[in-house]
């Protein structure tokens, strides 16, 4: 038997406190673009087609996309260890992973929180959520 893909977003980002309202309106944006991605592609695609369409259409709305932005991952000590490449990273702030995938398991959000830790974004408090469309 097979399984359809749902196409998901893992949204992680550090924001400052003065600039919480605008990332809240940056999420929505983000939010109702992923929506309106699944309404008219529908699931099934590679993560790649999705990510692809979420940058384009951001890209359209005006917003700085960079895909398979590269985060450095450090030690304790600082030592830098690795490299993360984020699907997108959006207007600098906002880190988007994207997922095709049945459901989310523990182990995509372990991968999240872990990068989060690791990566060391120094710019304030961390958020993570996920939205599956």
């Amino acid at each position: 038997m097979s399984w359809t893909p749902l196409f998901v977003l893992l949204v992680f980002f550090v924001v400052g406190r003065d600039v919480v309202k605008d990332i809240m309106q940056l999420c929505d944006l983000v939010r109702q673009i992923a929506y309106d991605i699944h309404v008219y592609h529908g699931h099934g695609h590679l993560e790649k087609v999705y990510e692809n369409a979420v940058a384009h259409r951001l890209r359209k709305a005006g917003l700085d996309v960079k895909q398979q932005f590269p985060l450095k991952v450090h030690d304790e000590d600082g030592t830098l260890i690795g490299e993360y490449v984020a699907d997108l990273l959006i207007e600098g702030i906002l880190i988007i992973e994207i997922k095709a995938a049945k459901a989310l398991g523990p182990e995509h959000e372990a991968q999240i929180l872990g990068y989060l830790k690791s990566s060391r974004l120094e710019h304030g408090p961390h958020q993570l959520w996920f939205l599956q469309v």
